[in-house]
C-alpha cells in the first residue's frame, strides 16, 4: 500500500493551465500506481486550461464548485461528483466560471516513457 498524506502531496505545474494549483495525489514515486497517477486540482475564479488536447485519455471528477469543460462537440457545466472522460487527443477546454474555487480530481495514465 502506498500511501499519501494530503499536506505532503507534492505540487506540480500543470502546461496550458492558468489559475490553477495542483497537487499530485499518487503516481510519479516508487511504491504508486504502476499504469496511472491521481492529481488534484483547485480552479480559481476565472482559471481554467486549454484549449489543448493530448494523446492520453483522462477522467475529471469534480470534488467542489464547478467547471465548464468544452469540446468540439459538446459544452457541459460539471458540479460536485459529475465526472466526464476525455478521449485521447481530443480537444477540450476547461473553465471555472464561478466565484468559488473549483476542485476537481485528474486520472491519466502515464506518458509512454513512463508506462
Amino acid at each position: 500500500m502506498n500511501v499519501t498524506r494530503f499536506g505532503e502531496a507534492q505540487a506540480y505545474s500543470a502546461p496550458n493551465h492558468f489559475d490553477v494549483r495542483a497537487l499530485r495525489l499518487q503516481g510519479f514515486a516508487p511504491g504508486g500506481p504502476e499504469q496511472f497517477w491521481v492529481g488534484l486540482s483547485h480552479f480559481l475564479p476565472g482559471g481554467g486550461a486549454g484549449p489543448d488536447s493530448s494523446p492520453l485519455e483522462k477522467v475529471y471528477v469534480v470534488l467542489a464548485g464547478a467547471v465548464t469543460v468544452k469540446t468540439p462537440d459538446r459544452e457541459v457545466v460539471l458540479g460536485p461528483l459529475d465526472s466526464c472522460t476525455i478521449a485521447a487527443n481530443e480537444i477540450r477546454e476547461v473553465k471555472n466560471n464561478g466565484n468559488e474555487v473549483a476542485t476537481m480530481i485528474v486520472v491519466m495514465p502515464y506518458p509512454e516513457a513512463k508506462a
